[in-house]
């Protein structure tokens, strides 16, 4: 790379690790394990007090942040804000939809999905928080909580977490980590202590989460080797599956998203849904769709009382604390690990395809496959049909047993048990690699957004992951694995109050730039029109006709976008501002003005080399070729989408003055804006990449 700077370039930075948060957080980690596991008793005692404090004292706020966080990322995803995507302007997704599905389900319900599937709607039909067990009422009830606890609420958490990221990071290139999105808030504090805090808080509570949802996996999975097997369950069988996930975990962590998280997770959505049509098609096939379609309409009509229903007067005794406060916690955990991973892989998707397919596809999913299995368990108990004695009582007794009991009602049980068996061991391994490689990013500086923390640490946080998750089985096992997320997730949940405000601030600045930029002069027309020139309109339609080879480009590059460039930076070191013409070669082949501002967002011009396939109506010679070469425009924001070739020198110096002055106008618009507001930072996500 070259350039007309007289200053020695430093030299470049390189991925680390971040000591403060990675000690920090790990030491915690792993000293609380080891108090749980030699002190049990002690710390057994210590969760359910904390746990009880908690949820007495701040059950009403969980119930209220959900909601407001809900809110917040639907009016953004229905605003004009929609339209910006989660990178450049130019930027388009990595991943198709099919795909991207597939993954988000993964990563954000998991192992749970197998877990609660029978055993929260058969509990909340035996022992409902309210009204009669066993009733008609109490059936449909039991579907409205199910489908509370895993519907639109928790989804907004991990919609805000990775639309804040995903914006900053890769749109403004602050680091993957939770404190870019306090940049708005704190400015250039967040390189400080508050953003070491800020980090390690989503640390701890991703950790907890994560360990909570391999916990429950971990006891479910347990049972179903104990019911094929014989395998007894204990703590010695529990500490095996642990050791062997984290292996497993580490391997397919180490291939990294684009290899083995996202074959997993094609696998694993392929496999639920084969797993889910069966159920559908060999049981009561037409009570079961129409009690879908009445289970969709009962929680959408009764959506809002749920969502602030905190039984004030008559609190059902533990059945908060076990339930909507448990799940609400346990989202806002997992909403750091969750939503980093969706950052990463949603970038160039826009602010509304992303709301909108974070919400509506895992729902979508989620709702027929709670529907189908809760209503045919609800439905066995009803009608007296299960295979199993006291099925009902067994499966909310002893949740780790429901589906496994539930499959014995169904026909080939041995074939679904198996099934059943596969999916859980592939969702523990989804869900460890996907969250040792966020733990690593999380407590890593990296350059580049894109970049993966190296494989030894997603291999240290993959063991921690399974130490943490021993130690909470053995204090209590499943009461001590929500009361941990509980607690872990109320510091958590202040923080993403400071990410709405933080987003909300930014996106201000956003709106106002686009307003600035609409206000000021018409984009590019000293461009196209040189004053005084009889024939501007030939050099235009020639332009226009215009297919240019590499060599055209190149020559383009140097006689025409390198002298523009040179006079404006001649220009500006007259008048005492720093500038400097970067060309970049090879892949990264551009040329880029840059001036600095001092202080306030710096301006930069870029002119890439795009390939593109030749139009059906050019007119080709027989050394044409099928493709032919844009020289488009990259400013701060991306790709402008406009082809610079055929300007001539003066041409295109107008249209770096044209996006200049626009620039311009934009810092004077921020100046004059009202109250204090924190500038993002100097360093574009690489306009061009």
């Amino acid at each position: 790379m070259a350039t007309t700077s007289s200053e020695q370039q430093p030299p470049p930075q390189q991925d680390r690790i971040n000591p403060t948060v990675f000690y920090g957080s790990a030491v915690c980690i792993v000293i609380f394990a080891l108090w749980t596991m030699l002190f049990t008793e002690q710390a057994s005692s210590v969760i359910f007090a904390v746990l009880g404090w908690i949820s007495d004292t701040f059950g009403w706020f969980y119930f209220l942040a959900v909601v407001l966080y809900l809110v917040f990322v639907v009016a953004i995803g229905l605003s004009r804000f929609g339209k910006l995507r989660l990178g450049p302007a130019h930027s388009r997704p990595d991943f198709n939809v099919v795909t991207w599905a597939a993954m988000l389900f993964s990563a954000g319900i998991g192992i749970d999905l197998l877990f609660f599937c029978i055993a929260e709607p058969v509990a909340q039909f035996m022992a409902p928080p309210e009204g009669d067990p066993g009733t008609v009422a109490a059936a449909r009830h039991a579907m409205e909580l199910t489908f509370l606890h895993w519907g639109l609420s928790g989804w907004g958490i991990y919609t805000l977490v990775g639309m804040a990221l995903g914006f900053f990071s890769y749109r403004h290139g602050l680091p993957l980590t939770i404190r870019s999105a306090l940049y708005p808030v704190f400015g250039r504090r967040i390189h400080g202590p508050i953003g070491h805090t800020v980090d390690i808080a989503a640390v701890l509570g991703t950790v907890f989460g994560i360990a909570t949802s391999l916990g429950i996996g971990i006891i479910q999975l347990n049972f179903g080797l104990n019911y094929m097997f014989g395998i007894p369950e204990s703590t010695v069988t529990q500490a095996a599956l642990a050791v062997l996930i984290v292996v497993f975990s580490a391997i397919s962590a180490v291939t990294g998203v684009d290899k083995g998280i996202r074959r997993l997770s094609e696998f694993n959505m392929l496999l639920a849904l084969l797993l889910l049509l069966f159920v559908l098609f060999s049981g009561q096939t037409i009570f079961l769709l129409n009690a879908l379609v009445m289970n969709i309409g009962d929680y959408m009509s009764s959506f809002i009382s749920l969502s602030f229903h905190t039984y004030a007067f008559e609190p059902p005794a533990d059945w908060l604390n076990a339930w909507t406060v448990f799940f609400w916690a346990w989202w806002i955990a997992w909403g750091p690990f969750v939503g980093l991973f969706l950052a990463r892989i949603s970038r160039g998707r826009t602010v509304r395809e992303f709301v909108a397919g974070t919400l509506i596809l895992p729902l979508t999913f989620m709702m027929a496959w709670m529907s189908i299995m809760g209503n045919s368990a609800i439905d066995m108990i009803m009608n007296d049909t299960a295979a199993v004695a006291d099925f009902g009582e067994q499966a909310m007794n002893n949740p780790g047993s429901a589906i496994y009991l539930f499959l014995q009602g169904v026909p080939w049980v041995g074939l679904t048990t198996v099934v059943v068996t596969v999916l859980a061991i592939v969702f523990f391994v989804t869900s460890g690699d996907s969250g040792s490689l966020v733990l690593s990013n999380l407590t890593s500086v990296l350059t580049d957004p894109n970049h993966d923390a190296p494989s030894w640490m997603r291999i240290l946080w993959a063991g921690i992951i399974g130490l943490l998750t021993l130690a909470l089985l053995m204090a209590g096992g499943l009461e001590a694995l929500q009361g941990a997320v509980v607690i872990m997730g109320l510091p958590f949940a202040v923080v993403l109050f400071l990410m709405m405000l933080g987003l909300f601030k930014a996106l201000k600045v956003e709106g106002m730039k686009e307003d600035s930029l609409r206000n000021s002069m018409a984009g590019h027309l000293s461009a196209r029109t040189t004053p005084g020139e009889s024939r501007s309109w030939r050099q235009r339609l020639i332009r226009a006709v215009s297919f240019p080879n590499r060599q055209d480009a190149q020559r383009f590059m140097g006689e025409v976008a390198r002298p523009a460039m040179q006079q404006i930076h001649e220009v500006l070191g007259e008048k005492g501002f720093r500038a400097e013409i970067v060309e970049g070669s090879g892949e990264q082949e551009h040329l880029a003005l840059h001036v600095d501002l001092g202080g306030e967002q710096d301006f930069t011009y870029q002119i890439w080399p795009r390939r593109a396939a030749m139009p059906a109506f050019s007119i080709r010679d027989a050394h044409a070729g099928s493709y032919y070469y844009r020289m488009e425009v990259h400013i701060r924001e991306g790709g402008q989408g406009y082809d610079v070739y055929g300007y001539s020198t003066e041409q295109l110096i107008g249209d770096v003055l044209d996006q200049y002055e626009k620039h311009l106008q934009f810092l004077h618009s921020q100046r004059e804006m009202p109250g204090s507001n924190t500038m993002m930072p100097d360093d574009p996500a690489g306009a061009g990449s």
